[in-house]
């Protein structure tokens, strides 16, 4: 079994891609560059564990916040920032707001006790191990009472 990117928002009449593509598309490109965009993940599945990455540059591990919630691993991050110069009769003032909530639903067999994440360069790693399964033979003898 693999991860499942988890959409909160479905629509069974298709008008959430509609909308998404359109306002997230070549349309409003700002909405990619600024807050609100979700950050590239990529999952990649080993025989013992799965790994997500997510590009989130420019933010601390402090900004990150982590939860699990029955099967629902939930990544969020907001961060604020404001800077002000003054400069003769002018004060130029800017403030930037940024935030993303990605959600993956996992699998029964990881085990949730032992994730690990880390966040270096830019990157939020997270490392979920499977849980070790019994092998159970195939083949096996009957005896006849």
């Amino acid at each position: 079994m693999s991860l499942i990117k988890f959409n909160s928002a479905k629509n069974p009449y298709g008008l959430d891609t509609f909308f998404n593509d359109f306002f997230e598309g070549e349309t409003f490109p700002q909405k990619r560059m600024k807050g609100g965009s979700l950050p590239a993940a990529n999952i990649r599945e080993t025989d013992t564990s799965f790994h997500i990455e997510l590009a989130a540059p420019g933010m601390k591990k402090d900004d990150f916040k982590i939860e699990l919630s029955e099967d629902l691993l939930s990544i969020r991050t907001e961060k604020k920032s404001q800077s002000e110069e003054t400069e003769g009769k002018y004060t130029k003032r800017e403030f930037n707001y940024t935030s993303f909530v990605r959600s993956f639903r996992l699998p029964e067999e990881v085990d949730v006790e032992k994730i690990v994440a880390e966040y270096e360069d830019g990157v939020l790693s997270l490392e979920i191990p499977k849980m070790e399964v019994e092998q159970k033979s195939k083949t096996r003898q009957i005896a006849i009472k």
